[in-house]
């Protein structure tokens, strides 16, 4: 496989980097940096298979030219900062919406037919259905980032039909592991440094979420790649548990051996947009042999413990 990787420096995007090449394919990687850490693709760059190219997907001309050659492209760059959506709505619609346009218009022009696309569970909103399948009717979308996702998937079948291509569409729940710099174990994490005797919580706590270890998405990623045929594959990624916020500070209060004061925002959504249950039917990637193999509190430790290791990561995403 001749692998381009949109977003490679990113949190799945680089580990995506390093499994592809552990495997021995040809990728190059394509990131603007914006949020993308260099130290990721530290062990990639010494690799001989491995190209970075660093660029916008903003400007399709640059994308057109490092695409060149590619016969597999993975989706993965997108702007994820879901809580800030409201205070700059234009960025969903650029780095989520429009950037998958140009990587679509990218591929038809150099030939690429076969992509791979991550996009999120919050596509579906506040469901009435849980676990949530991938059949469920869609609601009134709550976030601008699912809603700029939903449009990316919707152009992305629509080429399909139109040109040829087969499209993975992969709807995440929260990721964690190695590399994690975004969410709710960081910020935890960076609250106990500062404070261990207090923790502020956005929400009452009792959101339930499921989340992922990365290792096991990419796993799941590339099992897919291999055993769906169809010219387009949606697959929910997720765990077949999920856990309240308040047991997720159980886990990292306990990890650390302290017992924060914990001061409650209020209300059962953290932020406008956010949904307060998130819990996927993953039956369909199930079903072609894979299943995760960290739960989610393992997850959670996992990502604590790297986190404790490369303590740059803090400074990186102040």
């Amino acid at each position: 496989m001749k692998a381009f990787v949109t977003g490679a420096a990113g949190f799945i995007g680089s580990n995506l980097v390093d499994r592809l090449l552990a495997h021995g394919h040809v990728v190059t990687g394509y990131d603007n940096f914006s949020t993308g850490l260099h130290q990721f693709l530290k062990d990639a760059r010494t690799n001989p298979r491995f190209r970075l190219v660093e660029g916008d997907l903003l400007n399709l001309d640059s994308l057109k030219s490092a695409m060149t050659g590619a016969d597999f492209v993975f989706h993965l760059a997108a702007n994820a900062d879901v809580r800030f959506g409201p205070d700059r709505p234009r960025r969903d619609l650029e780095q989520n919406t429009i950037v998958t346009w140009n990587v679509l218009e990218a591929m038809r022009s150099t030939g690429a037919r076969r992509l791979a696309f991550a996009s999120t569970g919050s596509v579906y909103g506040e469901p009435e259905i849980f676990p949530t399948p991938e059949t469920a009717p869609f609601p009134v979308q709550t976030s601008l980032y699912g809603a700029s996702k939903l449009a990316a998937e919707g152009m992305i079948a629509a080429y399909a039909t139109a040109f040829g291509y087969q499209a993975f569409i992969f709807r995440f729940v929260s990721i964690l592991g190695e590399r994690y710099t975004h969410g709710h174990v960081l910020d935890f994490y960076r609250q106990l440094l500062e404070h261990p005797e207090r923790l502020d919580v956005l929400g009452n706590g009792h959101q339930r979420k499921s989340y992922l270890y990365v290792q096991d998405c990419v796993t799941a990623i590339l099992l897919a790649l291999d055993k769906c045929t169809a010219a387009v594959n949606i697959l929910n990624l997720g765990t077949d548990e999920y856990c309240e916020v308040n047991d997720s500070i159980g886990w990292i209060a306990g990890h650390f051996g302290v017992s924060p004061e914990v001061s409650y925002a209020g209300g059962e959504r953290g932020w406008v947009g956010d949904s307060p249950f998130i819990f996927l039917d993953c039956a369909r990637m199930r079903a072609l042999g894979w299943k995760p193999q960290l739960s989610i509190q393992q997850g959670i430790v996992r990502t604590l413990e790297y986190l404790q290791q490369n303590q740059w990561v803090l400074e990186a995403r102040t």
